[in-house]
């Protein structure tokens, strides 16, 4: 008998002798795992950690740049409605699987399940590699862009200072070390702490709206007409209108990619089976809602298109509230925009050690039995959090060197959805064997999950093209995410093929839960 079959038989055992357990304990022990953390958190505190990684102003901030500078202004207008269709159904096929396998590995685990006999192992090898990927770069991207959006402020209010690269690096360093501290606290400070970066975000994007809107010290006319916010496309890049359209979808896609933390938290959070997906589900339909109603002002107000593209300070967002509103008023908006950005790096780095923790348990990184390790005094993984701050500052070097960071947005992107999607599309193939948990889309589930597949499958190749191609093409504006995510990627499925197919098995799965 192999030590899987011993380690799911004393499972069942375990699961046996369910008294004083709560259910949210007898679901995790019938999942394969004995509850270690602390249930802390509830709907509205798991809710408000995956609110505060969107961050969806700070995020709309930081991503302008990609949705005015490939096709224009409707770039904005259009891709938000359009992309977040396919990121809400996304996010509906996630919540499902949430509800039916509330366990910190998430998607890996719900891969290990759906997979035919025989790839369970390699099925989550790939989505735990994938996520972890996205899930370690989007604390770095975070970092980078709030030390960015400091020195803007510094620039705008001082224009002879010029922000120099290192000190983008060493300043986005020491927030991603007060990140680290304060992502090791106890979940129930990690609770209130994120409870107010959400309650932060919520209010500042109704005052960024109101700001906006009433701020406006444009000359006339006031506001841009309808024929230049839908239908004057200014295509930026070598490629035909559609496919600029397109990539412009990268600002929707990589604002509203942290959905998936209720998942990671599901085994810190009560009545996990329902709070969890329903945190999901709430997350981007609310982010899609108040991101289109951003865009659409940003479209209707944006004053000089090519200036806010290649902003003299580095900001494209912080250009455009600096010709819409003067400095004062801009000043005052970007600073609240870094405070929530402040709270977004800190639930960023939260989950990220959860992914890592749930991946360490089963075996799947080097020196597992070290990583997967929970402090005894604040029942947290506090040694993920750190080993994620470490490789977070090794990708925050690419600071020096622009056309390199530029390719960590898409990377979170692209990393994150084809990790996402793997387990909605194996839930397709496994039809009436799925076993659906007591939040579900019935009927809704395939039509839903098969949108969600084709968007994924349209945009993943989409975030990897360049600006412009042929002899234009050079490492300047060349687009990294191929090398910097296929190409880790590579090494981890030939680490599998060469070594780790020998030891590794996956996560634990009960037998009761198997369906292949």
């Amino acid at each position: 008998m192999s030590s899987k079959d011993e380690y799911t038989q004393e499972i069942e055992l375990e699961a046996s002798s369910e008294d004083g357990l709560t259910n949210d304990e007898k679901t995790l022990i019938r999942l394969g795992y004995t509850p270690e953390f602390k249930r802390e958190l509830g709907l509205w505190s798991i809710f408000s950690v995956s609110f505060s990684v969107i961050g969806l102003l700070p995020s709309v901030a930081a991503t302008l740049f990609y949705g005015v500078g490939y096709i224009g202004i409707p770039g904005i207008s259009w891709d938000w409605p359009i992309a977040c269709s396919g990121i809400i159904c996304v996010s509906l096929a996630m919540a499902e699987l949430c509800s039916s396998m509330p366990t910190s590995g998430g998607l890996y685990y719900a891969g290990a399940v759906l997979a035919p006999t025989g790839w369970k192992a390699l099925t989550s090898w790939t989505i735990g590699w994938s996520n972890w990927l996205a899930q370690i770069t989007w604390a770095p991207s975070v970092k980078y862009t709030l030390a960015n959006l400091i020195l803007a402020l510094a620039q705008i209010k001082n224009p002879d200072y010029e922000p120099q690269k290192y000190q983008v690096f060493l300043l986005a360093l020491l927030l991603l070390f007060i990140h680290g501290i304060l992502g090791s606290v106890p979940t129930k400070y990690v609770a209130r702490i994120n409870s107010i970066g959400s309650c932060l975000n919520a209010a500042v994007i109704i005052i960024g709206i109101v700001m906006l809107l009433v701020g406006n010290k444009r000359e006339e006319p006031k506001w841009n007409s309808n024929y230049q916010v839908w239908r004057e496309f200014k295509n930026n890049t070598e490629w035909p209108d559609g496919i600029a359209l397109l990539m412009s979808f990268l600002a929707a896609i990589w604002c509203i990619a942290g959905f998936d933390g209720p998942f990671h938290l599901a085994e810190e959070c009560s009545n996990a089976s329902t709070a969890a997906p329903i945190s999901i589900v709430l997350t981007t339909v609310l982010a899609s809602v108040f991101g289109w109603v951003l865009m659409l002002i940003i479209a209707y107000t944006i004053v000089d298109v090519e200036a806010v593209i290649s902003s003299d300070i580095g900001q494209p967002f912080a250009t455009y509230c600096d010709q819409l509103m003067g400095t004062d008023a801009a000043t005052a908006l970007l600073a609240l925009i870094a405070i929530c950005l402040f709270f977004t790096g800190q639930a960023c780095v939260v989950t990220a050690s959860r992914v890592a923790y749930a991946y360490a348990r089963d075996g799947c990184f080097p020196f597992s039995k070290y990583w997967s390790q929970v402090n005894k005094t604040t029942r947290t993984p506090v040694r993920c959090v750190w080993g994620n701050v470490s490789i977070g500052a090794l990708i925050l070097l690419l600071t020096f060197n622009s056309e390199a960071i530029s390719a960590i947005f898409s990377l979170g992107g692209t990393a994150a959805y084809i990790a996402f999607t793997i387990p909605t599309l194996l839930k397709l193939f496994a039809q009436n064997k799925f076993k659906p948990g007591p939040w579900n889309l019935g009927k809704f589930s395939a039509p839903v999950g098969i949108y969600a597949c084709s968007f994924v499958l349209l945009m993943v190749p989409i975030l990897s093209f360049p600006q412009v191609r042929g002899v234009d093409l050079s490492a300047q504006v060349m687009n990294w995410t191929s090398l910097v995510y296929y190409g880790p990627m590579a090494i981890a499925l030939l680490w599998y093929a060469i070594d780790a197919r020998k030891w590794f098995q996956g996560p634990n799965v009960s037998k009761d839960h198997f369906i292949n």
